[in-house]
């Protein structure tokens, strides 16, 4: 049996047309989904990055495995923890990653036997490097029963798409660098500015135009989705496109202005938690199957494992789940003997933002410990039927069912921690949130602390002291 597990880092589901996006970003991931099943309502119930990938290689949430945060120091994934590559090799497989999550933390390299760490002389690692390190190793290892990881960053910050996939989302004729253009003057004032000046901004030029930066992500997208397409041609050209299971995810969504946030993925909104997942699975899957029902990304371990158990003609071990397990199969919902795998599902971030919050077919509610540098109120009530932007606050209207929502949260918080500590409130009293720090440093260089940013988050200001 041959498995490839795809993440798309920031990539967000309603940027695709098989998610109802109107431009043209996703043509063959489109396809994909024509081949196999797309689950409409897929959510990730941790983000960022390093608090996703460990939920989904260990199929339990973070709540459950400690790991809430990203960039933190505190954190620490026991080597005792049951980890999906591990068990993979264990059972027979052939593991391999293209990745450099191991940058983050050391255990995302556990488990494999071929680490390829694509990690450059760069910050930005586009998909050609990724299907340059793959197409080798899948060259090499095609007869195997494999398991493959591949991890590609587009269309994570910095967006830099080829100059030659812009045209098809910016007109031409517009100057993005228009000066009597200000919408980008929120972006360039707000708290989070001094990160993303160094780390996305400079790169892009003095933009003015906020509707130029949005076609460079879709430009960046519609780029992922050709090396999309190339690496599946490979498959192809190897003879096993056939054999080998697909499942493709997004870590995490993208705010692309919504909610006070520029160009980043924070925020417990549908725009960071609903993420894209299409699995394609050629005489075993049914073709062009949609998914309506509710399901989050810890449901793919306990649907691979019951793949390959059913798997005959596989040499594979047998595998056992992980007690205490958050996924259920996905493979039920696939066959419409139901409708997704959850009712409710709760969410959880910690980098820019503390917040924890709970997802139903309806509402979304949303409790902020820690707002970081954004004004957040305490309590967020949405109306996902009425107002699917989630722009109106329905906590104070709709007092007694926010009140049920943060009861049944606390419910869920204490049946899982079973009176350990809360790995969420030990990040913000020991080391605060981890981005704020980020921004400290970089304040610390003209002298600047956090609280006299705070009296006038100027990027004129900032610029004026860079200069000096």
């Amino acid at each position: 049996m041959k498995t490839i597990m795809i993440s798309l880092d920031s990539l967000r589901a309603k940027r695709l047309g098989c998610y109802g996006y109107a431009k043209l970003t996703s043509p063959y991931m489109d396809h994909l989904a024509s081949e196999g099943v797309l689950f409409e309502k897929a959510f990730a119930s941790d983000i960022p990055t390093e608090a996703v990938h460990t939920s989904i290689f260990t199929g339990k949430v973070g709540l459950r495995t400690g790991i809430v945060s990203h960039g933190s120091q505190l954190t620490n994934l026991p080597k005792s923890t049951e980890w999906l590559p591990t068990m993979l090799r264990k059972a027979g497989f052939t593991t391999g990653a293209v990745d450099n999550l191991y940058q983050l933390k050391e255990w995302f390299a556990r488990g494999f036997r071929y680490y390829i760490n694509s990690v450059g002389n760069t910050r930005w690692i586009d998909g050609e490097t990724i299907n340059e390190l793959a197409k080798p190793w899948l060259r090499e290892h095609k007869d195997e029963d494999f398991f493959l990881f591949l991890h590609y960053w587009d269309p994570h910050t910095p967006y830099l798409p080829p100059k030659e996939y812009v045209d098809e989302f910016y007109d031409p004729s517009k100057d993005p660098f228009d000066k009597q253009n200000d919408s980008m003057k929120p972006a360039y004032n707000h708290l989070a500015y001094p990160f993303f000046k160094h780390h996305h901004f400079d790169l892009l030029g003095p933009v003015t135009d906020a509707e130029y930066v949005n076609a460079l992500y879709d430009a960046e997208v519609r780029y992922l989705d050709d090396k999309l397409k190339e690496l599946d041609d490979y498959l192809e050209e190897l003879g096993i496109k056939e054999d080998t299971m697909l499942i493709i995810f997004g870590d995490h969504g993208e705010s692309l202005t919504e909610h006070d946030i520029y160009w980043d993925h924070c925020g417990l909104y549908d725009t960071t938690v609903q993420v894209p997942l299409i699995m394609r699975w050629p005489k075993h899957i049914p073709q062009g199957k949609r998914v309506k029902g509710l399901v989050q990304q810890v449901d793919l371990m306990p649907t691979l494992f019951e793949a390959i158990n059913k798997e005959k003609e596989s040499d594979i071990d047998p595998l056992t789940l992980p007690e205490n397990i958050d996924g259920k199969s996905l493979w039920p919902a696939i066959f419409g003997e139901e409708e997704g795998t959850k009712s409710k599902i709760y969410l959880s971030e910690c980098a820019w933002q503390a917040a924890r919050g709970v997802r139903t077919e309806r509402y979304k509610f949303i409790r902020t410990m820690d707002s970081g540098p954004f004004t957040r109120p305490p309590r967020e009530l949405y109306d996902l039927y009425t107002d699917p932007e989630e722009t109106v606050n329905l906590t104070h209207s709709h007092r007694q069912m926010a009140d049920q929502f943060e009861h049944e949260l606390d419910t869920w918080i204490e049946g899982i921690l079973q009176g350990r500590e809360d790995p969420m409130e030990k990040q913000i009293t020991q080391e605060g949130l981890p981005f704020r720090r980020r921004i400290e440093n970089i304040l610390s260089e003209v002298g600047l602390s956090w609280e006299e940013w705070l009296k006038d988050p100027s990027h004129e200001r900032l610029e004026s002291l860079l200069k000096k």
